[in-house]
């Protein structure tokens, strides 16, 4: 803040500024929840990095990320989501929030992508990290019986899954850490409102040129289709 008021040709010490943004117009600063511990289960299967941090793709339901996050209830309780973003128009096609973060939840979250989009058996691939939710058995045979190639990135290489990191700060800077929840029903209301409402069809992405995922992926297809007739 400081820097910011230099630049408008204010000088103030840290100490006047803190002192009138705390005590005279009650601006704090946001602070993040510690990283809730996970115990990592045994792997049934690992995936080699098929993404290869290229992250693009020709057409929708090509390329998908997935990641789960951690979200905190003002009584300090935490639950988990699962979303899954095409790297097409980066769009969120899949989201779920739930009290414990396992490979049932990630399986959810992955039908309820399958059933709300339209897939091309054996083309769509789903990039992850080594999480034992995505490499379990229950998760690695599901993926298998719908023809889903999975891809992982490699341990502790979290920019191997860069749109989904950006994602979840997206949401957690954007609307999480903005209000207190103190039911988990809003919690869950307020995610799926900013996945599906906000960050689909309202806010603008850097990747889109600044349009939202959703119009770059109509106007991709509409202008395609027009090309061909």
């Amino acid at each position: 803040m400081k820097i910011y008021l230099a630049r408008k040709g204010y000088s103030y010490s840290f100490t006047t500024i803190h002192k009138y943004m705390n005590v005279e117009l009650g601006l704090h600063s946001i602070v993040r929840p510690k990283k809730p511990r996970q115990e990592q289960g045994k792997a049934h299967k690992v995936f080699e990095n098929k993404l290869g941090q290229v992250f693009t793709a020709e057409k929708p339901n090509q390329k998908w990320c997935t990641d789960f996050t951690y979200l905190f209830l003002k009584s300090g309780e935490v639950r988990y989501n699962c979303s899954i973003l095409d790297l097409y128009d980066r769009s969120i096609v899949a989201s779920i929030t739930d009290r414990a973060i396992t490979s049932d939840l990630a399986i959810r979250t992955l039908q309820k992508a399958l059933t709300s989009q339209k897939i091309t058996k054996g083309e769509l691939m789903l990039h992850s990290d080594q999480g034992s939710q995505y490499t379990s058995k229950a998760f690695t045979e599901f993926c298998t019986s719908a023809s889903i190639i999975q891809s992982m990135s490699k341990a502790g290489h979290p920019y191997d899954n860069a749109p989904m990191e950006r994602y979840f700060n997206t949401l957690k800077n954007e609307c999480i850490y903005l209000y207190e929840f103190s039911k988990e029903e809003s919690l869950y209301q307020a995610v799926e409102e900013f996945a599906y409402v906000t960050y689909n069809h309202v806010r603008p992405h850097s990747s889109n040129e600044y349009q939202t995922p959703w119009a770059t992926r109509y106007a991709k297809n509409i202008s395609s289709k027009i090309s061909i007739t």
